[in-house]
């Protein structure tokens, strides 16, 4: 290619994403593993949302909640841990080092300092009685294995000092400090979602110790971070990896040197992918369908989205704080939206203008191929009813 700068265009960025995020039906996974090894991260900020991924990407659907809950809780080969932007995502086990290193430690020792100064200007005990009580607190739950919060707090009873917080203003409140403080160590990564107080789709769930993992230079940690992401969502724009990542822009120009990324002209600009994966794509023989879960990794991998959601389907598919819903695809674009009905149904519809093609936006071969992922869904589910965390008007409606 010399140093000629190639054009990727959205037909093969969709092409990429079918095959490299598990989505065509050639290209599904056999575990919950390679599900997150292929997409870096899986949101996990809403449990669900982790089961509804892998499911949607399995050989074989029926076996999602029990494997999941293997490499969640079993293996821990997936950990539930704070990571870019603030945000909870189930992370491959072997991430843990990379994703700690690269995007948690400035973020917690701002948690850190905000804490300590809360609890100051409360007048709450200082940063040493802070530390004491963090110290056997984690003692405490090394004993117990896994433990809520309100269990540490029998066992550490300073978790439960409480302190106002903005005293004076309209947001004032009453915090605790183990409310606080696990969220800490969560963020500085000594700590880790364990088990759901219920079934899989519960939000209350219990602590655990973070599995040890080396400290990495955080710059080695960064371009670590950039080259897996690279390989499963690229090509990127620069705006999309300082999105995703949450770092300054400094920090991911410093990363793609590092890694040597090639530059590419996309439609929204130059992009970048990896040296070796410069090369032409060839897309799934098949067009595909798929039934995407609220804040699905694919759905929220760029910020630059135009190449596979029509901007005039935003609207219906995002609640206001930019959170993506439940979406339905077919091959590689967002085509509508889906949920569950309280009887148990999967139910879906296709937006005005999406995709190309038939009355409402796609053809016939593309309602069936939605039909039958919708029953695929409806199949693994079975019982379970789930709503998601986050809400959106198609969602909403559909749901009813």
């Amino acid at each position: 290619m010399g140093d000629t700068v190639r054009y990727i265009g959205g037909d093969e960025r969709r092409a990429r994403l079918g095959l490299r995020h598990r989505l065509a039906p050639a290209a599904r996974a056999g575990t919950p593993e390679e599900v997150a090894d292929a997409l870096v991260a899986l949101h996990g900020s809403d449990p669900a949302a982790v089961y509804l991924a892998v499911g949607a990407r399995l050989t074989d659907a029926a076996g999602t909640v029990a494997e999941t809950d293997r490499a969640l809780y079993g293996d821990r080969t997936l950990v539930r841990m704070h990571g870019m932007r603030h945000t909870v995502f189930a992370f491959p086990a072997g991430l843990t080092a990379v994703v700690h290193a690269s995007t948690g430690l400035t973020v917690a020792a701002r948690e850190r300092a905000s804490l300590v100064k809360d609890m100051a200007k409360a007048g709450a005990p200082d940063a040493v009685w802070l530390k004491e009580t963090e110290e056997s607190a984690l003692a405490a739950l090394g004993r117990l294995g896994q433990a809520t919060a309100s269990e540490l707090a029998e066992a550490e009873p300073r978790l439960r000092e409480r302190f106002v917080y903005a005293a004076g203003k309209p947001y004032e409140g009453i915090h605790t400090v183990g409310t606080r403080l696990l969220r800490v160590l969560g963020v500085e990564g000594k700590v880790v979602r364990g088990r759901p107080l219920g079934s899989w789709t519960s939000s209350q769930f219990r602590w655990a110790l973070a599995p040890e993992h080396p400290e990495l230079p955080p710059a080695e940690a960064q371009s670590e971070l950039l080259r897996r992401w690279l390989a499963a969502c690229g090509p990127a724009t620069e705006a999309d990896l300082k999105w995703w990542t949450g770092w300054r822009v400094t920090d991911v120009r410093r990363a793609l040197a590092a890694i040597g990324a090639r530059a590419v002209s996309l439609d929204e600009g130059t992009g970048y992918v990896l040296a070796e994966d410069a090369d032409p794509v060839t897309g799934p023989q098949e067009p595909w369908a798929a039934l995407l879960p609220a804040l699905d990794p694919t759905a929220m991998g760029w910020q630059g989205r135009d190449w596979y959601l029509d901007p005039e389907l935003r609207p219906a598919l995002f609640d206001y704080s930019g959170n993506i819903g439940p979406t339905v695809w077919w091959d590689g674009r967002i085509v509508g939206g889906w949920a569950q009905r309280p009887d148990g149904e999967i139910v879906w519809r296709i937006l005005t203008g999406a995709g190309t093609g038939g009355a409402n936006g796609v053809g016939r071969d593309a309602e069936a191929a939605i039909t039958a992922e919708a029953e695929r869904l409806t199949a693994w589910l079975g019982t379970t009813r789930v709503t998601p965390r986050f809400r959106t008007p198609v969602e909403k409606e559909l749901g009813r």
